[in-house]
């Protein structure tokens, strides 16, 4: 695991330097979140402070991977769909800050971009893998083949990986965490299979853990939806180039729960006229009940690493 711990190491130094760097220029340019008006009134407090961060990890990230790895075509493959998903999240971001509103670009135009950049992604495992609809089976060291299914499944797996990143964005830390715990799991899980993306998956813990000096509340920086689409791509890549779509649904389940908590709020609305959680993201329904923002958060990590170790009992003897 030495060059692993390298590599993590690494992501993590150059994230810690690149924070301490760009925040002040951040702050200097004003480039403040803007804070839902329906949300938790203790976020209000929040208002104005420096978003964007992705743009303090996601260098260290390709930068760290591009040092340490064999480059190859699949290093530059997750390294360019990362960073395809971020600058959606910037435009985002840019939107928001220069018309100072919580909203940036349309839903239609931020879900064309995510489909053009998943479209290409599928495209790629086509072109470049052999039995490219074939996926890996939990519990199991066979395959599965999807036949042409694979393709809308695929985009599925992408498009949710994204937005429910995205989603979960809302209390300081939580994303950063998940995903470092997520990353670190994919280490475990790619390490004797697929060394550069293991490299990958490492380079992506070290960031968010260096981006948590940060982050972690009191936040004095957020990711922004550049961090969080960028993280989110990041994880579709390394889900759909390692075959591992099961995987991800048990090690992200936070994800998955956060998005069915927005789903479910609005039909029960829509049908009854009720809610069912005091507000979506689930995250925000426990801190509506009194939990502290840091009790969220924590209790959001601890899920996340417990699902870690399921989803390595899982895949255990699975041969990639």
């Amino acid at each position: 695991m030495g060059v692993e711990f390298f590599t993590a190491l690494v992501s993590f130094v150059t994230t810690a330097v690149l924070g301490i760097l760009l925040i002040p220029i951040l702050d200097k340019l004003k480039f403040g979140q803007t804070i839902r008006s329906d949300g938790p009134k203790r976020h209000l407090s929040k208002m104005g402070t420096p978003t964007m961060g992705g743009i303090i990890f996601i260098p260290a990230i390709a930068l760290a991977t591009l040092l340490i790895s064999d480059i190859n075509i699949d290093t530059i493959a997750v390294i360019f769909f990362m960073i395809g998903f971020g600058l959606i999240g910037f435009a985002d971001d840019f939107i928001k800050i220069i018309k100072r509103r919580s909203l940036g670009l349309r839903a239609n135009q931020k879900l064309l971009f995510q489909l053009i950049l998943s479209a290409c992604l599928v495209f790629y495992i086509f072109t470049n893998y052999t039995e490219p609809t074939v996926i890996l089976v939990p519990f199991h060291s066979g395959r599965l083949d999807l036949g042409m299914i694979y393709i809308p499944f695929t985009i599925f797996i992408i498009l949710g990986t994204v937005n429910s990143v995205n989603l979960t964005d809302g209390l300081d830390g939580l994303v950063s965490g998940i995903v470092a715990i997520i990353g670190f799991f994919y280490t475990v899980f790619l390490a004797k299979s697929n060394l550069n993306l293991a490299l990958f998956s490492c380079a992506i813990t070290g960031a968010c853990l260096g981006f948590l000096l940060f982050n972690y509340h009191p936040a004095k920086v957020f990711m922004g939806d550049t961090g969080a689409l960028g993280l989110g791509g990041a994880l579709a890549a390394i889900t759909v180039l390692s075959r591992s779509h099961l995987y991800l649904a048990v090690v992200g389940i936070m994800f998955i729960l956060e998005t069915l908590s927005v789903i479910l709020q609005v039909l029960a609305f829509k049908f009854t006229g009720k809610r069912i959680f005091k507000m979506s993201p689930i995250h925000h329904h426990f801190e509506l009940c009194g939990w502290s923002e840091r009790k969220v958060v924590h209790v959001f990590w601890l899920i996340t690493f417990f699902a870690g170790i399921l989803s390595s009992l899982m895949y255990k003897g699975v041969i990639m």
